[in-house]
């Protein structure tokens, strides 16, 4: 993540349009803050198991983003991060459903990890209901 961090705020700026009454976009944090904040969510608002999931993703994420260059894939990276933030804290992230738009998007590699993903969630729920009964 080579971009200044100036240059990174100053792209994530709220900008107003019009008389000032439409709110801009939402600023983005740093990337150290952000990942911080991650852990911070997982920590309060997760259970054991997806939290453990969950931050072995975070780190391999971040660390596989540490050198890009490209500021508009890092500014696309960290806002939807900081979403995912978002709803975490919220607790809007259970139930919910992908969004269409965002699958159509992603690339063959993608798509995989998102089905290994579903794959390890399905056999974690069968091993759960396993030992309870």
């Amino acid at each position: 993540m080579k971009p200044s961090l100036r240059l990174l705020l100053a792209s994530a700026m709220p900008m107003t349009r019009g008389g000032g009454m439409t709110p801009g976009p939402m600023a983005l944090l740093p990337p150290i803050y952000l990942y911080r904040r991650l852990f911070r969510a997982h920590r309060k608002h997760l259970p054991s198991e997806m939290r453990l999931l969950g931050d072995e993703y975070v780190r391999a994420e971040f660390r596989a983003h540490r050198e890009v260059e490209n500021p508009v894939h890092l500014i696309g990276f960290l806002t939807e991060w900081q979403l995912y933030a978002q709803k975490i804290e919220g607790d809007a992230w259970a139930g919910e459903k992908l969004d269409q738009g965002k699958v159509a998007k992603m690339s063959d590699e993608q798509l995989g990890q998102l089905y290994e993903l579903m794959k390890a969630i399905q056999k974690s729920g069968t091993e759960g209901q396993g030992s309870e009964s």
